[in-house]
């Protein structure tokens, strides 16, 4: 059975879910920065697993304002803009530097710098989050599922917009993306005036 991912939509749980990320791994400031580039950018895992440091840092270690990648599963071209996570960058970037790791990658594995951490390893640390919260809809594409949402919600339900970062062709796609249901639509409704 597929498991069911879904956005953490409660703002409390998703600070849970972030410190849990970053303290209770070797490699945790990586992990929490996988985690806070994907929500920021909405790319899928697998785009921000192989991101490579040369796209985001300019080499004496600044951030670059936008990077410009292919999305692995449509191929279209897409810019990220790293505004909202310029600081996470700058941080992990520094525990880069004081651990001394090396890598052409981003996110490089733990065992092997020369690979890019693999989907499998962090579904695991996604899943062990999880388990440690008692959470059970956390999986790889939690991180996109949350900043979708949060775009959506914090731009006055701007539906039009989250559609283009997801680069989705539908409505129906993004709200079922959106894990809108009919609990979070009464929510919205219930602060209409329709007087």
């Amino acid at each position: 059975m597929k498991q069911l991912v879904l956005p953490i939509k409660d703002s409390n749980i998703l600070h849970e879910v972030q410190d849990n990320l970053l303290h209770n791994f070797r490699f945790g400031r990586r992990n929490y920065t996988i985690f806070q580039v994907g929500k920021a950018t909405l790319l899928r895992v697998s785009d921000v697993l192989a991101l490579r440091r040369n796209e985001i840092y300019e080499n004496d270690g600044t951030i670059k304002k936008n990077a410009y990648i292919r999305d692995k599963k449509t191929n279209k071209p897409n810019i990220l803009y790293l505004k909202p996570v310029q600081q996470d960058l700058i941080d992990y970037f520094r525990w880069l530097q004081k651990n001394n790791i090396q890598s052409e990658w981003l996110f490089p594995s733990t065992t092997h710098y020369d690979r890019h951490i693999t989907e499998k390893q962090f579904y695991k640390v996604m899943h062990k989050t999880g388990d440690l919260l008692g959470i059970n809809y956390l999986g790889t594409h939690t991180m996109r599922k949350t900043g979708a949402y949060r775009v959506y919600t914090q731009s006055n339900y701007n539906i039009g917009l989250v559609m283009e970062l997801l680069n989705h062709s539908s409505e129906a796609m993004t709200l079922k993306y959106l894990g809108l249901d009919q609990i979070s639509r009464e929510k919205m409704l219930d602060q209409i005036n329709f007087d």
